[in-house]
């Protein structure tokens, strides 16, 4: 007992205690950062973005039947190639997905002799669809301003635009697109971000619109959660050195 208190009362005062302080303070500003970060990463995305899943498989091959998506809620004005999540009245009033590619103003036909959507008269080669798909029935159409023209990627298992052509040429209203999506994050597997299609380019005009915030914030989330765990793990690890280190010092 007398040595423990010799060694207590021969250890110079203020030794330890500083480093111990600043330790707490740089481990507290750590996990405060990793906080600030993954709680304004989540909520950004659950802010501006909503869930869908997708139920058929007229988006195959880009969308499986089963996929969750999120999709930017507004986001500004819809362009050729935007992938989009609409609701129309006249199509029955269900949710769908499909893909732009023709807006107001343009004319929209099927097909050339290479079997490719032709917009304003130029062909559009469209990476997406699968090369061994035909386009379907011939139409020409000419899309009505602030209206879309909408087609799933698989051509040949999708209820489209094609299949309202009665109906203002089987556009729907620009307003009635709630969304655009922007990722797949379910299965796993299959989880990533959209790249922005080139194949509308050679049209001109509005294409595909830029992203909104989800990959950063999703960074911001992943950066965040892991700052924190790495932080508190640090410090029960160099807590637990401490106690060994006073157990044998004893």
């Amino acid at each position: 007992m007398s040595s423990v208190a010799e060694k207590a009362v021969d250890r110079p005062v203020g030794t330890r205690r500083p480093r111990r302080r600043a330790g707490s303070v740089v481990q507290g500003v750590a996990i405060a950062l990793g906080l600030v970060l993954m709680l304004g990463g989540f909520g950004l995305i659950a802010v501006d973005y909503t869930p869908y899943r997708i139920p058929t498989a007229s988006m195959s091959p880009t969308l499986q039947v089963g996929d969750t998506v999120l999709a930017r809620k507004g986001g500004g004005a819809v362009g050729r190639g935007d992938v989009v999540v609409f609701r129309d009245a006249l199509w029955g009033g269900a949710v769908m997905v499909k893909r732009v590619v023709a807006v107001g103003g343009d004319t929209v036909a099927c097909c050339d002799s290479g079997n490719r959507l032709t917009v304003n008269g130029k062909a559009v080669d469209e990476p997406y669809v699968d090369e061994q798909q035909l386009q379907g029935a011939a139409f020409s159409v000419e899309v009505p301003a602030g209206r879309l023209f909408l087609m799933g990627d698989n051509r040949l298992g999708s209820l489209d635009s094609r299949t309202h052509l009665d109906v203002a040429g089987g556009s729907v209203p620009a307003a009635d697109v709630v969304a655009r999506v922007e990722a797949t994050v379910l299965p796993l597997g299959r989880a990533g971000m959209f790249g922005r299609t080139v194949a509308f380019d050679v049209v001109g005009g509005p294409v595909t619109s830029g992203r909104g915030p989800l990959e950063p914030a999703a960074y911001a989330t992943v950066a965040g959660a892991a700052l924190i765990v790495v932080t508190s793990a640090v410090g029960a690890v160099v807590g637990l050195v401490r106690r060994i280190r006073r157990r044998a010092a004893a």
